[in-house]
């Protein structure tokens, strides 16, 4: 738009209306048809995304005028305000937060220069603030048009998000196709939301796909919600609606930190720090084969019975969360004997070494719910590398600085004990209940190898591997033998478990480790 010299424009209060004039045309977007379509999809608009995210009136828009530059293939003669994505911040839960969003009613969401600048911006500001930053993803990628300048620009995102990484929380919201290079972002941020048919993530798309290896399948089928979620691990969680995901997006910002500078938010509680949960006996059985859901334990100690899971649908045989004791955030790993008995594998050591190192990221106490049979055998697991992956769970460990207990509930057996934060990989404080059996395997397995040539010589073999199991146990699996050698600080009675820990987090606050000096360490790949 020009103005000239003499038209009604020409004066203050005509340049006023003329500002508000765009801005409304800008908040509407290029064409009520494009907002249709983007409607009729089950996708919302780019601005009811923001207004659903952000505190009611908070959001404050960077570079709203903003337009490309670009020539060729038409692109001069469309040139729409934004360039296709809306940037700025505003506050969640009263606290300030940064996002950008792709409108993909303007080229389709792709990226170009202009666009990238806005993004680049949008992120430099949220470092530099020292707080969060959140990404509303429904773009086509790079934009055709611009050639190689739209994947430089990419190629600026990504080097931001590694900067932010472990400075800023930062979050991706996938709320339509994510292709290409495009996909890296995402997949650099600390958690990755999506939606349930509306939202993919593939490096190449299904036609690439059918051309290079002959396989059909669909976008959904490809990289739809529920595949990332479930099977690949890209997705933290999956839901059916805009609305349902973004209000966990708040949810999980009332949880963290503005900055790896700060602690966690405080939220006060109406739950007793010194409630009993003897409910705990009922809910855990003695016997070390028989399953339970860690999930129960979980809600039955932390307050009020809430918490944020994370990737549940993924490696479900650990279980990762954040939640509150006595209203302090806490993130928590355990295993999980409703799944493949709680036993650790490549998936799970992954999922959980990621979670403690974003904990000791930003500054969030670690409490490790052990009970453990020990890392998954198999030509499958050893092939696919269980002892490169089994280390980067040991590592995050061993690396962490932030408070760290461990409390074993019932087994604990040969290696995955250690790596489950054991007092020798440096957990701060490390308890067990009076059901706990710690060892080098189980008895049964133990006798099996210890007494093997008692055995085969008796004439009664199973009435004697039963008794050479009850001395193995007797002797070596008692619920004592580990507090005994100084391996664990004390047992406990389940009853207490809620009042202890919130009472050892709270010693635990003022706790100050340094690491070596050295650029960086080289965890498993």
């Amino acid at each position: 738009m020009t103005i000239t010299e003499g038209t009604p424009t020409d004066t203050a209060s005509g340049r006023l209306a003329e500002l508000r004039e765009i801005r409304e045309r800008t908040r509407q977007g290029p064409d009520p048809a494009a907002t249709e379509r983007q409607l009729a999809k089950g996708k919302l608009t780019v601005r009811q995304r923001i207004d659903l995210l952000m505190d009611q009136g908070s959001f404050q828009e960077i570079e709203q005028l903003r337009r490309h530059r670009a020539s060729g293939f038409g692109l001069e003669d469309r040139r729409p305000h934004t360039d296709g994505v809306v940037t700025g911040w505003g506050t969640v839960h009263g606290r300030t937060v940064f996002v950008y969003a792709h409108d993909f009613r303007i080229f389709g969401g792709a990226l170009g220069e202009a666009h990238a600048a806005k993004i680049h911006k949008v992120m430099d500001l949220a470092e530099q603030a020292g707080a969060p930053i959140v990404s509303l993803n429904d773009g086509a990628g790079a934009r055709i048009q611009e050639g190689v300048s739209a994947l430089a620009g990419y190629g600026g995102i990504f080097q931001r998000n590694t900067r932010a990484s472990g400075v800023i929380p930062q979050i991706s919201v996938m709320l339509g196709p994510c292709a290409g290079g495009a996909a890296y972002s995402p997949a650099l941020t600390d958690f990755v939301f999506m939606v349930r048919e509306t939202s993919q993530m593939f490096v190449t798309g299904p036609d690439v796909v059918a051309a290079v290896t002959g396989e059909q399948i669909s976008q959904n089928g490809l990289g739809g919600a529920d595949v990332h979620a479930q099977q690949s691990g890209v997705a933290t969680l999956a839901y059916d609606d805009e609305e349902s995901c973004l209000e966990d997006v708040r949810y999980l910002l009332s949880l963290l930190p503005a900055n790896n500078r700060e602690a966690p938010p405080v939220e006060p509680t109406a739950d007793p720090v010194d409630r009993r949960t003897d409910r705990l006996l009922e809910m855990v059985p003695v016997e070390p084969n028989q399953p339970y859901d860690m999930g129960e334990v979980l809600a039955e100690i932390v307050d009020d019975g809430e918490y944020f899971e994370v990737q549940p649908a993924w490696a479900g045989n650990v279980l990762c969360a954040l939640t509150r004791l006595d209203g302090h955030v806490v993130g928590v790993v355990a295993n999980q004997p409703k799944v493949m008995a709680g036993v650790l594998d490549i998936h799970a050591s992954e999922k959980a070494a990621r979670f403690v190192q974003f904990c000791d990221a930003f500054n969030i106490p670690v409490l490790t719910l052990v009970d453990v049979p020990g890392f998954l055998p198999g030509v499958q697991q050893e092939h696919g590398g269980i002892i490169r992956h089994g280390a980067k769970l040991l590592y995050a460990y061993c690396n962490a600085t932030v408070p760290r207990i461990s409390l074993t509930l019932r087994k604990a057996y040969g290696g995955a004990y250690i790596v489950m934060d054991s007092q020798s990989i440096g957990a701060d404080l490390t308890y067990a209940w009076p059901t706990n059996e710690i060892a080098v395997m189980g008895a049964e397995g133990a006798a099996n190898v210890i007494f093997r040539k008692q055995i085969a010589a008796s004439q009664a073999p199973e009435e004697t591997r039963s008794q050479m199991v009850k001395k193995y146990r007797s002797e070596l699996m008692h619920p004592y033998y580990a507090v005994e050698r100084g391996l664990v600080d004390d047992v406990i009675d389940p009853g207490e478990t809620r009042s202890l820990l919130a009472g050892a987090l709270a010693m635990l606050r003022t706790k100050h480790a340094d690491l070596p000096s050295r650029k960086h360490g080289n965890p498993p790949a």
